[in-house]
């Protein structure tokens, strides 16, 4: 079985963003929650442990603010609407996790993907900075899918191989990624694609995620981006 494609998660597993995402949080919440902003500013965005935590425990990033952050349904919406321009005008720096270029370097003969719930733009830019954006031939953020088409369903998957290799099934795929979500969507992707495809879940715990505490199980788990390197052998 040869591995045709390793599809990334993109926060917390290529990239260290929380610095910035905490930046932009603050921002937000100034204006969508001044209320929770200032001397009552939420708990979890006082460190990046505090938000590493609540951010791997949370379902996925509306839960994360109301639950987590205290804002109101209402107020989440908003935010959510406002979060991709802060996302291309906030220059908080983003960073690639040790390792990570040299890990993508050895693997470069086989075609990378990046499926993220955060804004394609955005994560191009990153890419390019930190040199390493000859090595993903494609980038499927929140902005490529529809509203209910965001991770944990397989629609941005799809997407992904569609660019990669034209026709999505019939392959043998690895998905990196640091929350329970991108467990779940490997696991979807793996149903949408069928019976002539693989996909199998590679579980990046080294940016603060417990894949021991999850209830959908991964294939394999990493703590840190070199360990990919020996999981991909038996596949090359």
């Amino acid at each position: 079985m040869k591995l045709d494609a390793i599809l990334w998660d993109y926060d917390g597993t290529i990239v260290n963003s929380v610095p910035k995402n905490i930046d932009i949080t603050k921002r937000i919440l100034s204006i969508v929650a001044p209320h929770l902003s200032g001397d009552n500013l939420p708990q979890c965005l006082h460190s990046e442990a505090a938000y590493h935590q609540v951010n791997h425990a949370a379902k996925n990033w509306q839960e994360l603010y109301v639950k987590y952050y205290g804002m109101t349904e209402a107020e989440m919406l908003q935010a959510g609407t406002m979060w991709a321009d802060h996302q291309l005008t906030n220059t908080t720096p983003v960073t690639l996790f040790e390792g990570m270029k040299d890990t993508v370097k050895h693997l470069s003969d086989i075609p990378h993907g990046i499926c993220s719930q955060n804004a394609a733009m955005n994560i191009k830019g990153v890419l390019s900075e930190a040199q390493v954006d000859t090595y993903f031939k494609a980038v499927i953020g929140y902005d490529d899918v529809s509203t209910g088409g965001q991770k944990p369903s397989p629609e941005g998957g799809v997407k992904c191989l569609k660019r990669l290799f034209g026709k999505p099934d019939g392959k043998v795929i690895m998905y990196v990624g640091d929350h329970e979500a991108d467990v779940k969507f490997a696991r979807n992707l793996q149903l949408e694609l069928g019976q002539h495809s693989t996909v199998i879940s590679v579980a990046a715990a080294y940016s603060g995620a417990l894949p021991d505490t999850w209830q959908a199980q991964p294939d394999f788990v990493i703590r840190s981006p070199f360990e990919l390197t020996a999981i991909c052998e038996p596949y090359l």
